[in-house]
């Protein structure tokens, strides 16, 4: 038994080989730095070109590791084009250089503008960092620091990775890192020191050479030259010697008081605050050796304006206050708000008050019981409700009123300039007319044509200035009760023209545009309804007068003509149709259904009457006659098609859909379709008595009657003729609408566009608007003006990026604006974008102006500097050309100089004293100017960089590259060194 239980312990084999949490993390670095493609020597790669750094696009891939339950992001850090360019090159030779040592080196692209602070500081064009994940704590135990280098150090090791990695330690805000790069017998350290407060032995350049030489610890004498690279900022914040960037209010005009007022008709523009915050200017000393330049703590040479190079950068401020912006931004919330006219206005300024007012049936009684004193053109619907609104507006206090009493007539003036002079109808007509009347001048400016990508108005329309209006009272004048009192207001304006006969001003004639938003097409269809209105009282007028002539002409011999007259009298009576509508009991009087059957067995009499009896004629048609007589075929005077808007024919559409695909659904739809061709058939008729279908066909349809040529009995060519196939079709529409058509003149038809109907629909749908709803039928007009203002601005300024935004936001507002359930999220987020536009030429604009960049002065130095000025605007840094000494560089010189001089002042005194500095010319220091105070500012930054190659550890190693990257600022004190090291024998 014993024997047993030894063999059985024989096979208890404890396994030794598990790997470590530890290993399993250098396991996983060296398993992405082999995805990725980053072992072996990338050091053929050419030198970076000057500005690459800038301008090259940099790229990073990034993956999560874990330690344990810890983790990690690893990221590659590359330079894209670089990289591209040199994949295909040859294997390098072994003794050469890691890349990120040459790069240790190279002068090329000293203080990128924009990159990793990596690359700021050592020069580098690819290299890994491993951070702790997003919710992980940092790492600030040094043995930790210590355990992630090891792994690092293992894996380029392991995988013979020439690519420096880092670990990203301490807090984040820090930005501290520790690094290595391993080549060949060579290694590199990064290390980083961050202070809060910058020594004051190390305050300048020989106290950090004496750093820098002591980490090096080269025993060679003498010592290698140390390059140096410095570069000293200095930030200019005071712009207050330079004007408000908007106009101060002028308090003595109407629409005085505001910031930016404009006139009715006008956006306003631009920022109410400086849009440029803060002016950074970098002079650059980029070679300079340690026996050049003294800089010490009793003295420097390091004069700004001594600097062979300047670059500037400016700071923008975050989101300024920007007029248009502010307006659209309001307008867009008026577009999302719920409440009702009468919610907002309250019931006294919508209804008469019950106590001052006795019962409206007296009001009734007045228009359907005229007495002889009052005329009854004084009770229209229009007339009493002007009377009302006046007594509404006797008993209710000023300050009620939501509008002001003068903005609100300087807006309807603006709106209806045709109000302002009393004139006939027929200057009405003609004026309205007006804004039109160069049309196909305007066709060919692309920017009047802009209303048909966005389904807006045209910019010279009614639609148009109201919206413009209504943005501006909103803004200025009392937001959305404001908003509320003027749409009532417009409403009864166009109530009052319409019950007078008075044109609409500024809408193109004919009938609604459906390019158009919906509103712009409601108020023509108001417009086609006066139009109509007044065509029939001019006919009236016209019949009657000339019946007047005929009774004083007739005279005595009027008993001969009695029959006649006594038969037109009759039809002048019983036809007072449409055409000579009034406002009498007769207004809605229509075709009686026994006149047709009156007049048809008249016309039917001998040919002898017929031409007599002809009504309705407009004029013959090609030199045709009727296919059974010689009496030759006249055009017929019809009624015009109705006029429909976009809703009215959604409507129809629905309706007719509903109908169905039966027989009677089908039939039933064609008959309602064939409304105008059966009103055409009867004036047809009219005008051409003992006309057959096939006369009707060959006017209305030509195509469907087929001419040929064919031979006679006697042998002779003639020409016959016979209707297509499809109108032989049994229960064609054609057929029985001829056969039911009646023997009718145009002007006694049924109306096929009641006026009067459609016109009381266009006011009623108005006055039913709420004032969101108000707004959002004016956002596409809102839009348009906002683009044409940017547009209108960007050409002055000239600005490439902001031309091309514009054009790219009309094809998106297009998208936006046409679907008929809008996303607001999006016309929100389009906004946004028009505002950013606007901030991008106020900045340009204010930059113009600190740069004197004007119109009426040219020459070499203005061009130089609109170039330095658009080159801000685009770029993170540009260099200022010839430095001090240039055009640009004496502008900022002065800049500073007067912002010095205004910092040792108080506010009145720099007040009196800034603008002495205007006159001075480029090249002149100020006379008079206390020698103690500088032209310039202590630097913001100076950034200090050192280099140099000497062999370490020992005097018999290789000279490798050796770095320091210095940065000294108020609160900040960081010391980046890159020390290289020979491992070949260490």
């Amino acid at each position: 038994m014993a024997a047993d239980s030894d063999e059985s312990e024989v096979f208890e084999i404890t396994d030794f080989t598990t790997a470590s949490e530890w290993e399993r993390f250098v396991s996983r670095v060296e398993e992405v730095l082999n995805d990725w493609k980053l072992t072996g020597n990338s050091a053929s790669r050419l030198s970076p070109e000057k500005g690459s750094y800038t301008s090259g696009t940099w790229c990073e891939k990034s993956q999560d590791i874990s330690f344990a339950d810890f983790k990690f992001y690893i990221t590659h850090h590359f330079l894209k084009d670089e990289c591209e360019q040199d994949e295909g090159t040859d294997t390098p030779k072994e003794d050469v250089l890691p890349l990120a040592m040459q790069d240790l080196l190279c002068m090329n692209n000293d203080f990128p503008p924009r990159a990793h602070c990596l690359v700021r500081w050592y020069g580098l064009r690819d290299f890994v960092v491993i951070s702790p994940g997003t919710n992980c704590e940092a790492i600030i135990s040094e043995s930790k620091c210590n355990l992630l280098l090891s792994s690092v150090s293992i894996s380029l090791a392991n995988c013979g990775c020439q690519v420096p990695m880092f670990v990203q330690i301490q807090q984040k805000w820090r930005r501290m890192y520790a690094g290595e790069c391993q080549g060949p017998g060579v290694r590199t350290d990064f290390e980083i020191v961050q202070l809060r407060k910058v020594p004051s032995q190390y305050n300048h350049l020989s106290g950090l050479l004496d750093i820098f030489k002591s980490k090096i610890g080269c025993t060679l004498f003498p010592l290698p030259p140390v390059n140096i690279a410095i570069r000293f900022t200095y930030i200019l914040q005071d712009w207050q010697q330079y004007s408000w960037p908007q106009q101060p209010p002028d308090f003595d005009t109407l629409l005085g008081g505001e910031v930016g007022g404009v006139e009715f008709g006008k956006l306003p523009f631009g920022a109410c605050e400086e849009p440029i915050s803060e002016l950074h200017l970098a002079t650059t000393w980029p070679h300079l050796t340690e026996g050049i330049v003294v800089d010490n703590d009793v003295y420097s040479d390091l004069d700004p304006l001594q600097a062979p190079h300047w670059s500037v950068r400016v700071k923008t401020t975050e989101n300024p206050q920007c007029l248009l912006g502010d307006f659209l931004t309001e307008f867009f919330k008026l577009c999302c708000k719920k409440e009702f006219t009468e919610e907002v206005l309250g019931r006294g300024l919508t209804e008469e008050e019950g106590k001052e007012n006795s019962d409206i049936s007296s009001a009734l009684s007045k228009l359907t019981e005229p007495t002889a004193t009052v005329p009854i053109t004084k009770l229209s619907v229009s007339n009493m409700v002007h009377t009302a609104r006046k007594h509404i507006r006797r008993h209710r206090r000023i300050d009620e009123s939501p509008l002001n009493t003068d903005v609100l007539n300087s807006v309807l003036l603006y709106l209806f300039p045709d109000a302002a002079v009393e004139k006939s109808s027929e200057n009405m007509k003609s004026k309205t007319a007006q804004p039109n009347s160069s049309e196909t001048e305007q066709d060919k400016n692309s920017d009047y044509n802009l209303f048909l990508q966005l389904k807006s108005a045209p910019s010279d329309s009614l639609t148009y200035r109201l919206a413009l209006c209504v943005c501006l009272v909103n803004y200025n004048y009392g937001g959305l009760r404001a908003v509320a009192h003027l749409w009532q207001e417009f409403v009864l304006e166009l109530r009052y023209r319409w019950e007078n006969n008075y044109l609409i001003y500024g809408l193109a004639g004919g009938p609604p545009d459906l390019r158009c938003c919906l509103l712009h097409q409601k108020l023509q269809m108001l417009n086609c309804c006066i139009e109509r209105k007044r065509a029939r009282d001019e006919v009236r007028k016209t019949l009657e007068g000339s019946k007047d002539r005929e009774r004083r002409v007739s005279g005595g011999s009027q008993n001969s003509r009695q029959a006649p007259e006594s038969a037109a009298s009759a039809n002048t009576s019983q036809g007072k149709s449409w055409d000579s509508w009034s406002d009498s009991e007769d207004e809605f009087f229509e075709c009686l259904s026994d006149q047709g059957e009156i007049e048809a067995p008249q016309t039917e009499g001998g040919k002898d009457v017929s031409k007599s009896k002809a009504e309705g004629r407009l004029h013959p048609y090609n030199n045709m006659t009727l296919l059974n007589s010689t009496e030759p075929l006249y055009v017929p005077v019809t009624q015009e098609p109705a006029p429909m808007t976009e809703d009215l024919l959604e409507e129809q559409s629905e309706v007719l859909a509903k109908l169905g695909t039966s027989a009677e659904g089908t039939h039933l739809r064609a008959r309602m379709q064939s409304a105008c061709l059966l009103s055409d058939m009867e004036s047809f008729k009219a005008a051409n008595p003992g006309c057959v279908l096939e006369d009707f066909v060959r006017w209305y349809s030509p195509r469907d009657y087929v001419e040929e040529e064919v031979v006679d009995e006697k042998g002779n060519t003639v020409v016959k003729g016979e209707l297509s196939p499809r109108m032989k079709i049994p229960g064609n529409m054609w057929v029985e609408a001829w056969e039911t058509a009646r023997v009718t003149p145009a002007r006694r038809q049924r109306r096929l566009f009641d006026d009067t109907k459609e016109a009381e629909k266009v006011l009623h749908y108005l006055a039913m608007q709420k004032p969101a709803d108000v707004a959002c039928h004016l956002l596409p007009c809102m839009i348009h003006a906002a683009i044409l203002k940017l547009k209108e601005e960007e050409s002055v300024e000239d600005i490439p990026s902001v031309k091309k935004s514009i054009q790219q936001t009309i094809s998106q507002a297009s998208k936006l604006l046409h679907p008929p359930n809008r996303d607001y999220k999006k016309l929100e987020d389009f906004i946004n974008q028009l505002m950013v536009m606007e901030v991008a030429i106020t900045r340009a604009r204010s930059l113009k102006a600190k740069f004197s960049v004007s119109e009426d002065e040219k020459g070499e130095d203005t061009d130089e500097l609109e170039k330095f000025v658009s080159s801000l605007l685009e770029e993170p840094e540009v260099a200022v050309i010839g430095a001090g000494q240039g055009p640009a560089g004496s502008i900022i010189h002065r800049l500073f100089i007067n912002s010095q001089r205004l910092a040792d002042f108080t506010s009145d005194e720099a007040a009196l004293l800034a603008p002495m500095d205007e006159d001075l010319g480029p090249d002149r220091k100020l006379a008079g100017r206390s020698s103690k105070v500088a032209d310039f500012p202590p630097p913001a930054g100076r950034e200090i960089l050192l280099r140099t190659c000497v062999p370490r550890p020992a005097p018999y190693s290789k000279a490798l590259p050796q770095r320091l990257f210095c940065v000294l600022m108020r609160d900040e004190f960081r010391l980046a060194g890159a020390f290289s090291t020979d491992t070949s024998f260490f």
